[in-house]
């Protein structure tokens, strides 16, 4: 481990002691660790090779890391040095009070501190769903950071943009992120009956069975605890009070674009519009996998990532 990383992860036994002894699943090769970054701890899952290519996988909502748990360990046995954080919100990592510290801007500067704190240069980036608007920005005004870009089932941010002003369909399916906008209701609805709701909406926009009984108790767990919930809305408050520009369109750093083509969220024609944005971009459709693409196919998810960024860290081929 570098002497950055030592020092990322000092003051790892405060944040163990709030670690459940099952967070990690037996089937995960994986350890927690704590990493400062950005003025935020966060709490991160790393496995593979300690010397391997650098691979940040960032999750969405209304995940955490356990979002990539069945792909880690497919990553970590190609090479990759995985690391999956909680972003900051979400289960065991920080939860700023303020809706203003889930900007955009913030959220992405967390993953530059990850990147710095495990001594790197670069590091390849996948993100689902949210953890992908966080990819898409870290490309977009961080590409020396970046040496290859994954992005799951959501869209370049002027593409999503775009298609929000001109497509009613597009308007309707994002529908609550409006509802998100009101204080308090979107905490206590989803929150009531153990979280019946916020089950229902991963089982009833899934493949059936993606999400069993296992899984469930995890996000219950996770979004019971003090201020998560509160915290994971805050990053859609954020963003339609912020509405920020890209201070640039066109994507340099190599992109993948997943997308599962049944989604219920997003329509499938902003991932094409996506890849026409990326200097070097390409799309890979799964056409029977839904929003939850990470689930319902995790190992061909998988080998696409390391199919796309190569798993060796500079100089091993020498």
């Amino acid at each position: 481990m570098s002497d950055a990383t030592t020092e990322a992860v000092r003051g790892v036994d405060a944040i163990d002691a709030d670690v459940p002894d099952d967070e990690i699943p037996d089937s995960v090769p994986a350890e927690s660790r704590a990493v400062e970054t950005n003025g935020v701890r966060l709490h991160v899952v790393e496995a593979g090779p300690k010397d391997g290519k650098l691979l940040v996988l960032l999750h969405g909502f209304p995940e955490f890391w356990y979002g990539w748990h069945e792909a880690i360990a497919t990553l970590a046995n190609a090479g990759y040095r995985v690391v999956v954080p909680d972003q900051r919100g979400y289960n065991l990592s920080a939860k700023p009070p303020s809706v203003s510290d889930y900007r955009i801007d913030e959220l992405a500067r967390d993953v530059v501190g990850i990147v710095d704190a495990y001594g790197r240069e670069t590091a390849a980036v996948a993100g689902h769903d949210w953890g992908a608007a966080v990819g898409w920005w870290l490309a977009l005004h961080h590409a020396d950071r970046v040496s290859e870009f994954v992005a799951v089932n959501v869209p370049h941010p002027t593409v999503f943009e775009e298609t929000l002003r001109s497509s009613w369909d597009q308007r309707l399916k994002s529908w609550y992120m409006l509802a998100f906008q009101l204080p308090k209701l979107p905490e206590a609805v989803a929150s009531a009956g153990n979280w019946r709701l916020a089950v229902r909406g991963l089982r009833d926009s899934s493949i059936p069975g993606t999400f069993g009984d296992e899984d469930v108790r995890r996000y219950r767990r996770a979004w019971n605890r003090e201020g998560a919930f509160e915290a994971m809305v805050n990053w859609y408050r954020a963003i339609v009070r912020d509405r920020p520009t890209p201070e640039r369109d066109r994507v340099e750093v190599p992109t993948l674009v997943i997308w599962g083509a049944k989604d219920r969220f997003l329509t499938k024609r902003m991932a094409g519009r996506s890849v026409d944005r990326c200097a070097d971009g390409r799309l890979l459709t799964l056409d029977a996998a839904t929003h939850w693409v990470v689930h319902e196919e995790p190992h061909r998810v998988a080998g696409a990532i390391a199919d796309h960024a190569d798993p060796l860290p500079p100089g091993a081929r020498e």
